[in-house]
């Protein structure tokens, strides 16, 4: 038995749900642990394109249980939505395949209502860039201790109480603070009816059952959501997610020891990426940016939004490597940088003459740092066809040589094109 975290190294969007998909192959369980519908995964198989918001990728495999942990937020529309797409395309969403922790809370529609007027209330310098989903309300009812779970949908007595009083406080917020329209609690109540009746055969308590996986000798892959630089605590915050993303909250949302964890893979864009506001200090402005972005088609799975690109981060790699433990690293989009006569990664940061060499918790030491460069040798090849990583051209060999050596933490996977079968298993985590 082996249980195995993916978690994102940067600011997410690093193809974790293709590497997700290769690592299911070999597990019996696939956990998704944090975030809500903010975060989406690709995938591309056998051409078709597979677009995943909660339900873990892993569902892409009949033999397989899909759990969704506690530490996830849950919109019951958008769930069911996906559900229901996934069926229309011949894949079946039914339990026990996927199983929903009763506490898993949920994103009620006043979260949505406060988190879009919040965020057009903030002047355009002090914009998160939210999705407007209502995640952090969501998440603030939660530590707040005023969240409705999923489970308290099977308690109609309880459910009630606990909408009659958010609603009664969301209203206040809604019409008094950010003069918006208020929610109506018939309407919220009678629409949870039927979530109620459509999700209740899901619901179930994920701790226990992954704790019966791990007596059976079961592999369990831990499904991380957007990347380490977004976490809550050790991201560029504000301007990160409401979750921690870093790989020590898999146990914390799903309910599993940390004794139990083998390994910890990270997942590594061969350059970098990010989505809405936020230092990023390798982002570049040129034309080189643009062709990242073309190449790579950066748009943002759920939302649509152009990301922005940079050269590879080596300060946010060795941070993810530190943060989360990284036991192995899955090196995606190597391809993208075919063409590119020379390529840079930075080193360090320059701060008003010193030299760092993590990302700073100020933010605006953050927004302000200087990446150090180190040029590397492109290649010209296109190397998307490529089998094997000694087929590979020279100059990218050297290239994960470097990240590899930079990080401390060896390459296992590296992924030289969008489908299935452009990947390279160079180790697998799985194995021990």
């Amino acid at each position: 038995m082996s249980s195995v975290v993916v978690v994102g190294a940067q600011w997410g969007d690093e193809g974790k749900g293709k590497i997700v998909d290769l690592l299911t192959g070999y597990a019996d369980y696939v956990v998704r642990f944090q975030g809500g519908n903010n975060a989406g995964h690709t995938l591309v198989v056998d051409g078709k394109k597979y677009v995943f918001h909660i339900i873990p990728s892993g569902i892409l495999y009949q033999d397989k249980k899909c759990m969704i942990g506690n530490g996830v937020i849950i919109d019951p529309g958008v769930l069911l939505e996906e559900i229901d797409e996934l069926q229309e395309q011949g894949l079946p969403v039914t339990p026990p395949r996927l199983m929903i922790s009763e506490r898993a809370h949920l994103i009620m529609p006043y979260h949505a209502s406060l988190d879009q007027t919040k965020e057009a209330a903030l002047s355009k310098n002090n914009k998160i860039g939210t999705t407007g989903r209502g995640i952090g309300p969501c998440y603030i009812d939660k530590v707040g201790r005023t969240g409705i779970k999923a489970g308290d949908l099977l308690d109609d007595a309880l459910f009630r109480d606990k909408l009659s009083a958010a609603v009664e406080e969301k209203n206040f917020l809604l019409t008094r603070k950010f003069n918006a329209p208020p929610v109506v609690f018939e309407e919220i109540y009678k629409k949870f009816q039927l979530y109620r009746e459509r999700l209740s055969p899901y619901l179930g308590d994920v701790s226990v059952e992954l704790d019966r996986a791990r007596k059976l000798d079961q592999n369990i892959l831990f499904e991380g959501a957007q990347g380490t630089q977004l976490d809550i605590d050790h991201g560029t915050y504000p301007f990160v997610t409401s979750s921690n993303t870093v790989a020590g909250n898999a146990c914390n949302g799903a309910g599993f020891g940390p004794a139990h964890i083998d390994s910890v893979v990270g997942i590594l864009k061969a350059y970098t990426t990010r989505v809405g506001a936020g230092p990023f200090p390798s982002e570049l402005f040129d034309q080189v940016g643009e062709q990242l972005q073309e190449k790579g088609h950066e748009f943002g799975a759920t939302t649509g939004r152009r990301r922005r690109c940079g050269w590879l981060d080596g300060v946010v790699a060795a941070d993810a490597a530190r943060l989360n433990g990284l036991t192995g690293l899955a090196i995606t989009k190597l391809d993208v940088l075919s063409g590119q006569d020379s390529l840079k990664m930075a080193t360090s940061y320059e701060l008003k003459g010193r030299r760092l060499t993590a990302m700073p918790s100020n933010i605006n030491e953050a927004a302000a740092v200087v990446p150090v460069y180190e040029s590397l040798e492109g290649w010209k090849e296109e190397i998307d066809q490529v089998k094997s990583f000694d087929d590979l051209p020279p100059s990218a060999r050297e290239y994960v040589r470097r990240i590899e050596e930079f990080t401390g933490v060896e390459a296992d996977i590296i992924s030289v094109g969008p489908d299935r079968d452009q990947t390279l298993l160079l180790k697998n985590p799985f194995e021990k």
